[in-house]
């Protein structure tokens, strides 16, 4: 059984000599809704994606394709961006109050454990680009 894959269809907007540069509407539950006009929930935003050129065709600015990833990859990215910062913050509130006995240091201390962890992640950003990356074909 083949696994599964998370696919978007979008636009080359540039090209470098190492990747393309793809846009993509990101849309949430709410931009498919028949109410969106009435409410201020719609939520279409567009994201530019970068996908080294791996391939052996060759796109063209201008051209729609679509680009894959496979979902284990999003569920991993989804782990680092959210859930380890999550329990990082949680665990950090509940020791540090614990010990301290005053909630606004344990507030400060646990969002200050947050940016060593950011600047990790963003020290390791190219091997997480390397790690989670898409692939693209024809539309």
């Amino acid at each position: 059984m083949p696994e599964p894959i998370i696919s978007h269809t979008g636009l080359i907007t540039s090209i470098d000599e190492n990747s393309y540069h793809v846009s993509i509407i990101s849309e949430s539950a709410c931009s498919a809704c028949h109410a969106k006009g009435f409410c201020s929930m719609s939520g279409m935003k567009e994201k530019i994606i970068d996908i080294p050129k791996t391939s052996t065709v060759e796109h063209k600015t201008g051209d729609f394709v679509r680009i894959t990833m496979k979902k284990t990859m999003g569920t991993q990215a989804v782990v680092f961006g959210y859930f380890i910062p999550f329990v990082l913050l949680i665990t950090t509130l509940l020791m540090v109050e614990d010990f301290t006995k005053d909630e606004g240091i344990a507030g400060l201390v646990a969002i200050g454990i947050l940016l060593p962890y950011y600047a990790g992640l963003y020290l390791f950003r190219n091997f997480f680009k390397k790690k989670f990356s898409f692939t693209i074909e024809n539309a």
